[in-house]
């Protein structure tokens, strides 16, 4: 009876613990229940609803460039991708190996599709080909029964339908690389764009938009089920160029009768550009989806240098066209009379060397407007002498050259106009009075490129009035308001003095662009030639009948012609700049006719901006 007493009781006590050690248990595992289903309840529910939706980016509607009267220069257009699915082929790479049966695709970029699909997941689509024409969609459509995982899509792609003639202003868009990642999301996005060079780049952040958001269903592997909600975001700014398509097209193609050229046209008042052209150029869509390699080489190799934007970034001496400052600054100094006559013989001596005229002969004695319509060289170096090198690059600054003048196009370089304090600084030597008169003529260290040298013009006839270029006329929906252009300090008598001396350039027999003058008198010209030396023809290669038409053509002269008209109401400037054109007479002022002429006829400077009146012709 003990015993069974004793059992009993211990059976009883492990009940007990048991049965504790279960309620412990049951209790403890409530509680956490209502941890997690009443207090936690709405958190794990967050998580679980985020478990089962993704939200994921769409990238936005690129912003339009549109020039003045709403041509669209860079615009988005529906365009066919090709992709490959993983997952719904046994076989990447014997997929892509058939599709090569049907489009070409090189072996390289084959790999780097099979990189890519061996980083990716293998329900996400991984782009094959972009761009596709019609009719290699029809082809591969037709023969998707035998391409498993290929798929064909239909997304926007940016696109510039005038190409060659915009490249250098528009620029363009391509793939972000390494180094353009900032951790943004966005810029994650297969396929997606950013502005790698001109207004593209300046101007990325308007243009790019704000990014769209699609809310989707996903099972547990990420796969998309169905889309529960879409917001597309919103586009980028359009943004309207002071640009006119017809007239940007014309200077291309004029300028693209010669080797390597650029051009400015441009509004005197305003300084709204009409025309920004450098030629060659090149077609910014090969960029979109990813250049070549032998193109992109033949555009570096190429000695015309297609990819640098010369009317802002070529840096050119401004021969003779820099005359017209030499003057009004021995003007300003008193040293000279619009009626002193200087006598050419050819040459003048300093010390004991000698600088030539262009015409061998000499001139004979020269006034100032006969010294400016017929270039003696002569003339200004004497003038040169008289007033130093530092007095004509004061002047020559305070008409745009040597410093940029703040157009809103990236790439503008600054030029050089030098000073006896900078030849001791940058070359710790002493100005010599024979860099004077080279520096009177624009050579020598001096240097401009053709949009300065459209501003000095413009400056020139508008009476003096320090005008800056611009481009940009609208984002958004803000105008560019036209700035007020602050008066130069210079006389409004030598101003005129110096025009009169440019209209005879074009409009007297004996001025050096006679031959090139434009005929009807409504729409005459003024201007000024100039040929910028860039190999000296040694004497001896001289006596030998050696012509700068003889050398190769790199080291042929540079032509330059600087314009505007009309003569009766100045509204247009321009610069021309033939690169080792030979003469600027006979090459630049030509060009710079036609395009003078060009404008006048199309007359973009409407006082109803953004609208084509009757004035605005088709040229």
């Amino acid at each position: 009876m003990p015993r069974d007493l004793n059992r009993e009781r211990i059976i009883t006590r492990r009940a007990l613990i048991i049965g504790g050690g279960q309620l412990a248990l049951f209790t403890g595992l409530g509680a956490r229940l209502y941890q997690l289903q009443v207090l936690e309840g709405d958190r794990y529910t967050m998580l679980a609803e985020d478990n089962r939706i993704n939200l994921r980016l769409i990238a936005p509607l690129r912003g339009e460039i549109t020039d003045r009267h709403g041509v669209p220069l860079a615009s988005n257009r529906q365009a066919f991708r090709l992709v490959v699915v993983a997952e719904q082929t046994p076989n990447v790479r014997e997929t892509l190996n058939a599709l090569q049966g049907f489009l070409p695709i090189d072996e390289r970029r084959i790999e780097d599709v099979l990189k890519e699909v061996g980083r990716k997941r293998a329900f996400t689509p991984v782009t094959v080909r972009e761009n596709l024409s019609w009719d290699e969609v029809s082809k591969v459509e037709v023969n998707l029964p035998d391409l498993p995982g290929i798929q064909t899509e239909v997304a926007p792609v940016r696109y510039y339908p005038i190409g060659p003639a915009f490249a250098h202003v528009t620029g363009y868009v391509g793939a972000v690389s390494e180094a353009e990642q900032t951790g943004e999301p966005l810029l994650n996005l297969p396929s997606f764009k950013i502005g790698k060079n001109g207004l593209e780049r300046a101007h990325e952040a308007s243009l790019r938009g704000l990014a769209g958001t699609s809310q989707v269903e996903v099972n547990a592997l990420g796969r998309v089920i169905r889309e529960l909600a879409r917001d597309e975001g919103e586009p980028g700014a359009e943004m309207g160029l002071t640009l006119d398509a017809d007239l940007q097209m014309h200077t291309y193609k004029r300028l693209s009768q010669e080797r390597s050229a650029s051009a400015v046209i441009m509004d005197i008042h305003s300084g709204e550009v009409y025309a920004l052209a450098s030629q060659p150029g090149f077609d910014p869509n090969d960029f979109v989806h990813g250049i070549s390699v032998p193109k992109w080489q033949g555009l570096l190799n190429d000695p015309a240098a297609p990819l640098t934007h010369k009317a802002i970034g070529g840096q050119y001496p401004p021969g003779s066209t820099f005359k017209m400052i030499t003057v009004l600054a021995a003007l300003e100094a008193g040293a000279i009379t619009p009626e002193e006559r200087i006598t050419c013989r050819g040459h003048m001596q300093l010390g004991n060397h000698r600088f030539h005229c262009w015409k061998r002969g000499g001139h004979g004695p020269m006034d100032l407007a006969d010294g400016l319509a017929q270039s003696c060289d002569v003339y200004y170096y004497e003038l040169a002498m008289r007033i130093g090198i530092d007095r004509i690059a004061d002047m020559a600054r305070r008409f745009g050259l040597g410093m940029r003048t703040g157009i809103d196009v990236p790439g503008e370089r600054p030029g050089l106009v030098p000073t006896t304090d900078w030849k001791f600084a940058t070359l710790g030597e002493r100005w010599q009075r024979g860099e004077s008169l080279v520096a009177s003529i624009g050579q020598g260290f001096m240097l401009t490129t053709p949009l300065q040298l459209a501003v000095m013009t413009a400056r020139l006839a508008n009476g003096g009035f320090a005008v800056t270029p611009t481009v940009v006329r609208r984002l958004g929906g803000e105008g560019n308001p036209v700035r007020e252009a602050p008066a130069i300090d210079v006389s409004k008598r030598h101003l005129d003095i110096v025009l009169q001396a440019m209209s005879r350039v074009t409009n007297h027999p004996r001025g050096t662009a006679y031959r090139a003058r434009i005929r009807e008198d409504e729409m005459a010209m003024a201007g000024k030639t100039g040929t910028a030396q860039v190999k000296r023809i040694s004497m001896a290669d001289r006596l030998a009948g050696v012509k700068n038409e003889d050398l190769p053509w790199k080291f042929r002269h540079h032509a330059l012609f600087v314009g505007y008209a009309p003569l009766d109401r100045p509204r247009y400037a321009c610069a021309v700049v033939v690169d080792h054109g030979g003469g600027g007479s006979s090459t630049a002022a030509p060009i710079a006719r036609d395009l003078l002429k060009a404008v006048q006829e199309r007359r973009p400077a409407d006082p109803n901006p953004g609208v084509i009146t009757p004035l605005d012709q088709p040229i």
